[in-house]
């Protein structure tokens, strides 16, 4: 983390605008059903209140509305929720404006204590093509860039990278705490040091795994990506998600792994299906033992106790995908033992990280979130610092 931050900046009299991550789940009635994101930045929002900030701008995301104005994806809903979590603002306000003149008024009204939110920055189709106008336009609302939406530091888009380029730009709280977790872990881990990845195809992480064979102690796969691998070790997968494409990389990462002396952990036996389906036969079997018409859907429980005592010896450990299809709970099994693994770890004083996604939903729904060290905000972000690429937000930021 050689970022600046918000400590850096005297804040009387400036305003801050403030890229924040409020891409937040909606139901069909456009509630939230999970305010973690919104919660998670308000240590930085409330710090430049305190700090005497001339106002605070925020600038967000929220689903995929294509460049289009959409009512189904306004940022109301948001405002709402941060009015009830922030009673410490004198105000919150909304402009139904993004950049412009009616946006340039409603930031320049602003004064110490009162907070305003933008519209959906993706109502402007010059968001996601980071354009330089749109960029200098964002710009005119604040007079220091804060980035903290770590979340969306792996896109360059006009509200994350390209206003950068105008302002003086740090790092909010969120944003330093996940590049110091991560970051940290990656560069100088406590050891040993163990990553669980699951998830449904290697296509999606062969840069993560790749780059973590040269840092880590131990690899455990699960999920869908594991039947790859047991295909490229010759086992007979049956009627598994598979990707056959993929079988000479796996071999690959398994002869590299070996190389590296990386301890490579593939299931030794899983919960086996006779159809994708909850209310399915199901059974734990050996990976050397799986019939025809049937599909591997979880680790199974030699796998569980193996895994299990790999991850509880472990000082630093790092977790994203789920080992099984956890959202059917003949299958959730897996995930959630390795769950309560990582919780057991922390309580004896592991750095236990987990990196976005289906982690975090599974981690959530186990309720053991609050025994982890870091539960990363970002999914794909986080994957990206994982696989070792430099963010487009975090680069623009200024050095320290």
């Amino acid at each position: 983390m050689n970022k600046q931050t918000i400590r850096d900046i005297a804040w009387a009299g400036k305003r801050a605008l403030v890229r924040v991550d409020f891409n937040v789940p909606l139901d069909d009635q456009g509630q939230i059903t999970d305010d973690t994101r919104i919660r998670a930045a308000l240590p930085t929002i409330r710090y430049l209140l305190e700090q005497g900030a001339n106002g605070v701008v925020l600038m967000s995301h929220l689903g995929r509305p294509k460049g289009k104005v959409n009512p189904k994806y306004s940022m109301r809903p948001v405002v709402e929720r941060l009015f009830e979590l922030l009673p410490e603002a004198d105000e919150v306000k909304k402009t139904e404006a993004i950049t412009g003149e009616a946006a340039e008024a409603a930031a320049a009204m602003l004064r110490p204590g009162q907070v305003l939110m933008l519209e959906n920055t993706r109502f402007d189709p010059r968001e996601e093509k980071n354009d330089a106008e749109m960029s200098a336009e964002l710009a005119r609302l604040g007079d220091v860039f804060v980035n903290d939406a770590f979340g969306a530091a792996h896109r360059a888009n006009a509200s994350t990278e390209g206003v950068a380029r105008h302002l003086p730009a740090v790092a909010g709280f969120l944003m330093e705490k996940e590049l110091a977790f991560i970051g940290g872990a990656l560069v100088d881990p406590q050891r040993p040091f163990v990553t669980i990845i699951g998830g449904a195809k290697i296509s999606d992480k062969i840069g993560v795994i790749e780059n973590l064979l040269g840092k880590v102690d131990a690899l455990l796969i699960g999920g869908g990506m594991a039947n790859t691998f047991l295909l490229a070790e010759g086992k007979n997968m049956g009627d598994s998600l598979l990707e056959p494409e993929s079988v000479a990389t796996a071999r690959d990462l398994i002869a590299k792994a070996r190389a590296a002396n990386v301890q490579l952990l593939l299931p030794t036996d899983v919960v086996i299906a006779d159809a994708f389906s909850a209310g399915a036969n199901h059974k734990p079997v050996s990976v050397n033992e799986i019939p025809g018409g049937w599909r591997a859907l979880d680790i199974g429980p030699d796998t569980v106790r193996q895994y299990r005592s790999t991850v509880t010896s472990a000082k630093t450990i790092i977790w994203n995908g789920p080992m099984g299809v956890f959202e059917m709970e003949p299958f959730a099994v897996g995930t959630r033992a390795i769950a309560t693994a990582m919780a057991e770890a922390a309580d004896a004083g592991a750095v236990t990280i987990i990196g976005g996604g289906d982690s975090v939903a599974a981690i959530e729904q186990a309720g053991l979130a609050d025994r982890m060290s870091h539960v990363s905000t970002g999914g794909g972000a986080s994957l990206e610092l994982l696989e070792g690429k430099e963010l487009p937000g975090v680069a623009a930021l200024n050095d320290k």
